[in-house]
């Protein structure tokens, strides 16, 4: 196969301005004439246009010199082809938010509640100061306070109006920042053209039609284009058409390249022929409907709820009723990793809570109803009198709210608020940190990590490579010899090998500063052999120049299966040069024949072989050098080789030379090394380098200890080790090596995905492990989706790795992931302490509304005092609590693990102890407090009474209470300090005085609608002193021995064991979370908190996924549509998914699409 490449267009023909006449070619005819592939595309582009030249000079461009970059020529482009951006769905607007957040069922009952009060209380009867109907005010002096049974229900729906806005607001302002986060990152997204014949990166929106790009191994194709010229071209398709088999393309078979495609080996160049809504990609998604306007919500429900979570972070909420969501959910649930650990926990403890929340009320109710009725009917022998059935159904009214609000306040719904906050304030600081987190739940996941296989070069290197030993003609130089001292012929083959065998995108450019280092753009081995050319005093661009890329006569790209890269070149005696280079001991057994010191071919057999790995390479491996072998052939005139058979043509090569490439380990990876051990955290190096180099890299970096009983294996030895006669994987033969297993070397992208994976599947230790990877070649798709967390590098990393991958680091430096683990664990701990608080504040508010309204026939808690207590404390609350910044002591203890519960047994005696204080307290006063006081009982008021310096003091202490307890909730592991760094966390101080100014505020003029009544300055201080009582008796409660209190349960547990089995038995299926299918089974979506919390996880799981469509606007579509196909399709574990998995829809239409 000869090398694709056209002939050039005039290039004058570009830069002569002359640009009235419109291009040759209408958006409709570039559409159609996409849409073909392989043989009719080649037809159709030699009959129609003459060719891809003609084509390009339709479009007014060069093939060789890409478009003049005229400002007034690319918006004309722009005007007629249309811009390379795929507008999002419309977000939706605040109204839509607050309708959304008035869909919950508790709020829409206490709104009911509400209006029938509010109702009632203007309806005044006939006989309704009739003694019989029993005491509707007694004793009140004030007519007009008997007019002002109104103001509770007002209270009441003023209080649901703020929760809505919340709500509201917070979705809304969720959505603004991941919104912003995501174009962020789309300007941040460059792809590689030629404009004035300068190759320059652009960002991926500013494409044109007639751009002519360049496109390398690992890219994801921006945009639709023609191949002008390619060497070894292969591309994945599948997240368009299903098929996982890659696609070779040429200009002779398949020109055709399609947006959102992947480059899986090769390179070459196109020319841009559609971009935006007019590539087939931006086709596909307006059939999907994603840029469809509002006004079609309705009618195109079900596409939109296919259409693109990745744009939007609405929750899925189906208006046709819970029923249809639950349907909805099940059919487009995504098959990605399970639920993350913390998300499976919280639910399930909320369908705990909520369920018994909901028995509370329920019983609160019935014992009020039932009290009353008993009392007025049986013992006061009342007949039930017409007239007074308003009154009645008054009370059963205010029953009825007074049972609601048990269940308000059961519920935590401030969880999700609070595990929204921390997890969305943890990805905004982690960006300064150099983590782009991609999905929400990766942070968090991250905190548990127990396993991280981390690449060598680059991540634990500096990826900054220079050649510092050689091995030329026979003998070993320990620095770059001097160019004199080497023979010239050895020296020319040396210079145009590297020179010429190398991608041309690969350069040595001049230091940014002066006195700074060359940079290196491009591959950075490739930069290394570079730099030796430039060391031995030559040039390699000038030979570049002699020879352009379109001159070479063939390339065999680098990829992993290869190890090595080489370059044809058509002599003009009518013969062939080969150049290679690679691993050397790859290269060196195809050798055959070796380059004396007078450039003399010499004899290389096995023997000489042996002894050069003896004396040469392993010593530069054990100096942790890596070794690059450069060979050549020539192939003499006459017959043409075969250049498909492979295996002939890398055969029979003559050795120039080995060279030793040093990448210096990074300064700070030891002591991030050694901070992950402490925290319990086992680093292992995954890499295709030579085994010796490994080992040298990973003693320097402290990954092998000295004494320590640990393996280093190779690819081959891994494979022998854990596999069976036929071949495969045995998880218990794996479960033999990887617990010492520290350095896997010369390993294949396909080991390291058998690794991760035997790995997570093993059940040898008593916790599942948690495994983070990272990755930076297009081959590492497969592990880092497998990985809990897949960490991509941001400037070495392809497209295709960053796709798979859950976060991206910035600056491809492994000290980055032990912030990531700090910031995870942060999370967990977060979300513990907001819970220690919040179940406090539960637990207390549910018995005194319970006992209070059972013994009392009243709560001592108002539903708008515990709305109030519910809304701000909970929402303040969470934000205090969630936004504790991490400190290094939490890098001092294991990971907790996927099955520690998130109430440990200690914070159940916190949340026990406190709550063992607060009910002592209140029941005190409020059975005992008017005496101590010397005030009014406020027991048993009549229905209307105005409010009572009784139960404001009950109120009050309870929220004094509260505010210390929050203190006391900054720690959950028993420590004594609870002040310590308070100030590094202004926003926790902000609200602690905050809610306490409100709280004054509230008491000394909230009045009848928050039924307070002001409190006298000593009564002010009791209240306070009894809060303050709160931080003395939580160092009491530190003094208890967990360990003595055995019957403490533990609450909030991952999925059990037989779950998990019973879960990986279904891998190939669509996954579901177990607190999910609890929730489907339940009859639980009768109260606040789950539906709360079903909206606020959709929004934490959009966010998680929606994270995928990070990469761009452009980018996200191809992964929507092929999750579903690429699930079906695949075969070998080398293509498994690697389009990320994006909104859990868009596969049925995609399916019939893509057919």
């Amino acid at each position: 196969m000869a090398n694709n490449s056209t002939d050039h267009h005039p290039a004058n023909s570009v830069n002569d301005g002359s640009y009235e006449g419109d291009f040759g070619c209408s958006v409709d005819e570039l559409r159609d004439l996409m849409e073909l592939r392989s043989g009719e595309a080649v037809n159709r582009i030699r009959e129609t246009y003459g060719g891809v030249p003609n084509i390009c000079r339709k479009l007014k461009t060069s093939p060789v010199e890409g478009l003049s970059g005229n400002p007034s020529d690319l918006e004309k482009r722009r005007q007629i082809y249309g811009k390379n951006f795929i507008p999002p769905k419309k977000a939706k607007t605040f109204l839509q938010l607050v309708w959304e957040a008035l869909q919950d069922v508790t709020l829409i009952i206490l709104e009911i509640a509400a209006i029938i009060s509010l109702g009632l209380s203007f309806y005044h009867p006939q006989g309704s100061d009739n003694e019989q109907c029993g005491e509707v005010s007694a004793g009140v002096e004030d007519e007009g306070e008997a007019q002002a049974g109104w103001i509770e229900g007002a209270a009441i729906l003023f209080s649901v109006i703020i929760v809505v806005l919340v709500t509201a607001f917070n979705d809304w302002s969720k959505e603004k920042q991941f919104r912003g986060l995501q174009s962020r990152i789309e300007q941040e997204q460059k792809f590689t053209v030629i404009r004035k014949s300068q190759v320059i990166q652009i960002p991926v929106a500013e494409l044109v039609v007639g751009d002519i790009a360049q496109i390398k191994y690992g890219d994801l194709l921006p945009a639709d284009g023609i191949l002008i010229q390619g060497n070894d071209l292969k591309i994945d398709e599948s997240s368009l058409t299903g098929e996982s088999d890659q696609v070779k393309k040429s200009l002779e078979k398949d020109p055709m390249l399609l947006s959102g495609t992947h480059v899986m080996e090769g390179s070459g160049r196109m020319v841009v022929s559609a971009v935006g809504v007019n590539s087939q990609t931006g086709i596909i998604f307006t059939l999907l409907g994603a840029n469809e306007g509002a006004e079609e919500d309705k009618k195109s429900k079900k596409a939109k709820a296919q259409d693109g979570v990745a744009l939007e972070i609405q929750p899925l909420k189906s208006e046709e009723g819970v029923e249809s969501e639950e349907k909805e959910k099940k059919v487009i649930k995504v098959p990605k990793k399970e639920k993350s650990v913390l998300q499976g926990k919280l639910t399930r403890l909320a369908v705990q809570i909520g369920k018994a929340g909901l028995i509370m009320s329920a019983i609160t109710v019935i014992i009020l109803v039932l009290y009353f009725v008993i009392h007025t009917f049986g013992v006061m022998g009342r007949p039930w009198l017409a007239e007074c059935t308003p009154i009645y159904i008054q009370y059963f009214v205010k029953f009825f709210i007074i049972g609601v609000t048990v269940l308000v306040v059961a519920v935590p719904e401030g969880l999700p608020l609070a595990v929204t906050i921390s997890l969305a304030y943890s990805v905004k600081k982690m960006m300064k940190d150099n983590n782009l987190v991609r999905h929400l739940d990766a942070c968090e996941t991250m905190g548990n990590a127990t396993a991280i296989c981390s690449d060598k070069t680059g991540t634990l290197t500096m990826n900054r490579m220079t050649v510092v030993q050689a091995y030329v003609g026979g003998t070993h130089y320990r620095q770059i010899p001097d160019p004199e001292a080497l023979n010239p012929k050895m020296l020319e083959l040396i210079v145009n090998g590297i020179s010429v065998n190398s991608a041309y995108t690969s350069k040595i450019l001049p230091p940014e500063k002066e006195g700074g280092l060359p940079r290196q753009v491009g591959n950075k081995t490739e930069c290394a052999l570079l730099g030796f050319v430039l060391d031995l005093k030559q040039d390699y661009q000038a030979v570049r120049n002699e020879i352009p890329e379109e001159k070479l006569y063939k390339v065999y790209t680098f990829n992993s299966v290869r190890k090595s890269m080489s370059t044809v070149l058509s002599e003009p005696s009518g013969g062939f040069r080969m150049y290679s280079k690679g691993a050397s001991e790859i290269i060196l057994r195809k050798c055959t024949q070796i380059l004396d010191q007078e450039g003399e071919l010499g004899p290389f057999k096995s023997r000489d072989r042996d002894e050069m790995v003896k004396k040469v390479i392993e010593p530069m491996a054990c100096d942790g050098l890596r070794t690059i072998c450069l060979a050549y052939r020539d192939f003499p005139a006459g017959t043409e080789p075969d250049w498909d058979n492979e295996g002939n043509i890398l055969s029979d090569l003559t050795c120039i030379s080995v060279v030793g490439i040093e990448d210096p380990v990074r300064p700070e990876v030891p002591e991030a090394i050694q901070m992950c051990q402490r925290a319990g955290i086992t680093v292992r190096m995954v890499t295709g380098d030579n085994i010796n180099t490994a080992r040298a890299i990973a003693t320097k970096c402290g990954i092998l200890q000295p004494g320590e009983d640990f393996l280093c294996l190779e690819g081959k030895e891994f494979n022998t080790l854990i596999r069976n006669e036929k071949g495969e994987v045995e998880q218990e033969k794996l479960d033999k090596v990887w617990p010492r297993l520290r350095v896997l070397a010369r390993s294949s992208p396909t080991d390291k995905h058998t690794l991760v994976k035997g790995i997570i599947d093993s059940t040898v230790e008593e916790q599942r492990q948690v495994v983070a990877v990272t990755g930076d070649g297009t081959n590492d798709g497969p592990a880092l989706k497998k990985a809990d967390v897949g960490f991509a590098m941001g400037i070495a990393g392809t497209d295709v790795a960053k796709e798979a991958s859950d976060i991206i680091l910035t600056d491809d430096n492994f000290s980055s992931i032990v912030k990531a683990v700090m910031w995870g664990r942060n999370v967990y701990d977060s979300i513990s302490k907001f819970l220690q608080f919040q179940l406090t504040v539960n637990v207390v508010a549910v018995i005194v509304a319970f006992t209070g309204a059972c013994i009392t026939q009243d709560s001592p808690l108002k539903a708008v005092q515990m709305l109030w207590v519910n809304l701000i404390m909970d929402t303040f609350a969470s934000l205090a609590l969630a936004t504790e910044p991490p400190t290094q002591s939490l890098l001092l203890r294991r990971p907790y693990g996927r099955n520690k519960p998130l109430i440990s047994r200690t914070m159940m005696k916190n949340i026990l102890g406190h709550a063992v204080y607060q009910l002592t307290i209140i029941f005190t006063l409020l059975f005992a407090g008017e005496t101590f006081f010397d005030i009014d009982s406020g027991r048993n008021a009549p229905l209307h009474s105005p409010p009572s310096e009784h139960y404001t003091i009950v109120f009050n202490t309870f929220v004094m209470m509260q505010l210390f307890n929050e203190i006391n909730a900054r720690k959950i592991h028993g420590e004594r300090n609870v002040f310590d760094n308070i100030f590094r966390n202004p926003i926790f101080c902000a609200v602690v005085l905050g809610t306490f100014g409100a709280q004054i505020i509230i008491v000394e003029f909230g009045g009848k609608p928050f039924s307070c009544s002001g409190l006298s300055l000593s009564q002010w201080f009791w209240c306070i002193f009894i809060g303050v009582g709160e931080l003395l008796w939580g160092q009491l409660i530190c003094t208890v021995p967990t360990s003595r209190l055995k019957f403490l349960k533990e609450a909030g547990h991952g999925p059990m064991k037989e779950e998990i089995q019973h879960e990986e038995l279904q891998e190939d299926v669509d996954e579901i979370d177990h607190a999910e299918m609890e929730m489907r089974r339940g009859q639980i979506l009768w109260f606040r908190g789950l539906n709360r919390i079903q909206t606020q996880m959709d929004v934490v799981y959009t966010f998680q996924t929606g994270g995928t469509s990070l990469q761009g606007a452009l980018r996200r579509q191809p992964s929507t549509i092929s999750q579903h196909l690429d699930a079906k399709h695949v075969s070998s574990p080398t293509h498994v998914a690697l389009s990320s998995a994006t909104s859990p829809p868009a596969t049925s239409a995609a399916a019939s699409v893509g057919n």
